[in-house]
């Protein structure tokens, strides 16, 4: 049974805190009202349906991170799901708006959305599912194709990592990679059968078709310069990705020929492109100059809004790749990353933010 929570009165309202720095003709929107861990899906997953009736988020409750939704005609939320085991980073709605998927301890489920009833699609049985830590395979981030027909899912194996493609209509279920770290596996915007997924920082970006062909990495990084790429998202209506070579700007990737172009210098940090592939949204750190709109054309910027997120994370203050020089120790939770997101128009940005004090889930409307 769907519950709305409780609207609890805000001391610091993060819209006030961030509306004078905002660029002009921009409107925020504060989505999450609980003093609580909120934040909506990873940068590069949708946190809306097509017809963006819904806008989804997660939010710590007393029996842990349950998946929430707003509907946005109504501005009513309702929860969505009542699992002590939600992997909350693994939330990805459907585009026809029918169901969200996630996955939740060893399972790979959906909640339809009229009847807030859940299915298991899988179950991994004894499989983990997620790494430890709070970043890579340890986030568990799942990604739907654009006709809604296939889910695919990463598995922890023991000490490696298998990538599964899961037929949303019949539930089969087929391991299509296995190796050491798989992680924030992406469909083609257009081409449902051709996923890009990430490996281990040395060998980070590749591509596998979804019968388990092709499976292929499309970039190599310069060790001589201890580069790192990051953050690699589809282009949509192209064969490139936009990839993030982390304090130096941002480069487009063409995964046919291997061929890089740098697009600029703004040191972007989680870079989502829009559907028509014309601009993207980004965060910003060292420094952070809030949430930036990136012309794919000519590199240009233009500022947003300022995020102000704490953005924790100390292995980000190196201008190299830091695994270079061994294991890092990594504590970066998530939910105070910005890790902005357009929606489905391209007419709105959500985004998360911890200025007043705890995550709270923003929507920014853009200029017309």
């Amino acid at each position: 049974m769907a519950t709305s929570p409780t609207d609890v009165g805000v001391e610091r309202d993060p819209v006030e805190i961030l509306a004078d720095g905002a660029g002009r003709g921009v409107r925020l929107r504060m989505v999450s009202r609980e003093r609580t861990i909120n934040h909506h899906p990873f940068f590069y997953i949708p946190a809306y349906d097509d017809a963006m009736r819904w806008l989804f988020f997660a939010a710590q409750r007393s029996d842990g991170p349950q998946a929430l939704g707003e509907i946005r005609a109504e501005r009513r939320i309702l929860q969505l799901t009542r699992r002590s085991d939600l992997n909350d980073w693994s939330l990805h709605p459907s585009h026809d708006g029918r169901y969200l998927y996630y996955t939740a301890g060893a399972d790979a489920c959906r909640v339809n959305l009229d009847t807030l009833r859940e299915e298991v699609l899988v179950n991994f049985g004894d499989s983990p599912m997620l790494a430890p830590g709070m970043v890579q395979d340890a986030m568990g981030t799942t990604s739907l194709s654009h006709d809604d027909r296939w889910w695919v899912v990463p598995v922890r194996q023991q000490d490696s990592s298998r990538l599964y493609v899961i037929n949303t209509s019949t539930g089969e279920c087929n391991c299509v990679v296995e190796g050491e770290r798989i992680f924030h596996p992406e469909f083609h915007p257009q081409d449902s059968s051709l996923i890009r997924y990430s490996g281990p920082y040395h060998n980070r970006i590749w591509v596998v078709d979804r019968d388990g062909a092709g499976n292929r990495p499309v970039y190599r990084r310069s060790v001589a310069r201890k580069e790192w790429t990051v953050h690699e998202v589809w282009i949509p209506h192209t064969r490139e990705m936009l990839v993030v070579d982390w304090r130096r700007g941002l480069f487009r990737l063409d995964v046919d020929t291997g061929l890089r172009t740098d697009l600029t210098p703004f040191n972007a940090w989680h870079p989502m492109v829009d559907r028509a592939g014309a601009r993207a949204i980004a965060d910003t750190r060292n420094p952070d100059r809030g949430l930036h709109l990136v012309d794919l054309s000519t590199g240009d910027v233009e500022l947003v809004c300022p995020s102000k997120a704490s953005s924790r994370g100390d292995h980000w203050d190196r201008g190299y790749c830091p695994y270079d020089d061994g294991p890092v120790q990594v504590e970066a939770p998530q939910h105070t990353h910005p890790h902005p997101s357009f929606s489905p128009d391209g007419r709105f940005v959500v985004f998360t933010t911890d200025v007043a004090g705890w995550p709270a889930v923003l929507e920014v409307e853009l200029e017309r």
